[in-house]
């Protein structure tokens, strides 16, 4: 009988002990669970029942375990890479891949929890930006926008900035970071860009040859000009000055010897003139 008494004593005991510390591990979980830490560029929300009650920026904050839920916001510069299909002017197809660089503030991150939700990227900044990339991309023909990449990227980065920014959404950039063609369009558009440069090399031996023609008539001219001029230049007695000065530089040139006849007895050179 003491021995039944005993072990039911020790029972209760046992049972007590387990008791108490499932209780302490209660209220360590408890603890634990009232505080949250909310790290540098990071904001939260705090919610009870689902209502909105604050904001946290970092550091410790208290919350009612159970009661009151924390949601996290990065406010540090946010990268998302949107996909998406494209018809340019002319319906040719593109797939392009975007970089969107954006951020929320602190300040504003209630009423982005409130009217956007926390998944604020994939219901709002995706289409927004897929929906302004097809309209702008759609009014450049694929060859301009090929050539004028620079100038769309610019203008997409231009319009979206001013749509997110009403929904207080801020983006830094957005890039196009890839951007495909059809195979057979980018075919067509290499064998037009070869056909324009040889046509450019075809235009550019032509002016020459005309340059070197027009170069060669202008050498032409000149010369008859210059035998016109010394034409008119010689008159008898420019004939007769000419022909004394000859028989003056062949007296200076003779040396006493007498010239030989030639053929039928006419000699070379006259000195006398006889």
């Amino acid at each position: 009988m003491d021995k039944i008494i005993d072990i039911g004593m020790n029972g209760k005991n046992i049972f007590s002990y387990v008791l108490k510390i499932i209780i302490a591990l209660i209220i360590v979980i408890l603890l634990f669970s009232s505080f949250v830490v909310i790290s540098p560029g990071t904001v939260a929300v705090k919610t009870r029942f689902g209502k909105v009650m604050d904001s946290y920026g970092e550091g410790l904050h208290f919350k009612i375990p159970f009661v009151e839920e924390i949601i996290k916001f990065s406010i540090q510069i946010q990268r998302a890479d949107i996909k998406t299909q494209a018809f340019s002017k002319d319906l040719q197809t593109m797939e392009t891949l975007l970089v969107v660089n954006h951020r929320i503030q602190q300040e504003t991150v209630v009423s982005i929890y409130r009217n956007l939700g926390a998944y604020y990227v994939r219901n709002v900044v995706d289409p927004v930006v897929q929906e302004v990339f097809k309209s702008i991309a759609a009014k450049y023909s694929a060859e301009r926008i090929i050539a004028e990449r620079n100038e769309l990227v610019s203008e997409v980065n231009e319009e979206v900035k001013r749509r997110l920014k009403e929904k207080e959404i801020i983006v830094t950039d957005i890039s196009v970071v890839d951007l495909d063609f059809t195979d057979e369009f980018l075919k067509a558009v290499e064998d037009k860009q070869i056909a324009e440069q040889q046509a450019k090399m075809s235009e550019k031996l032509v002016e020459k040859a005309k340059k070197d023609a027009e170069q060669q008539i202008a050498k032409a001219r000149a010369e008859a000009e210059s035998l016109r001029m010394q034409k008119e230049a010689v008159t008898p007695q420019l004939i007769e000055l000419r022909k004394v000065e000859a028989q003056i530089k062949a007296i200076e040139k003779w040396n006493g010897v007498m010239p030989h006849y030639v053929g039928g007895g006419m000699p070379f050179l006259s000195i006398d003139g006889k």
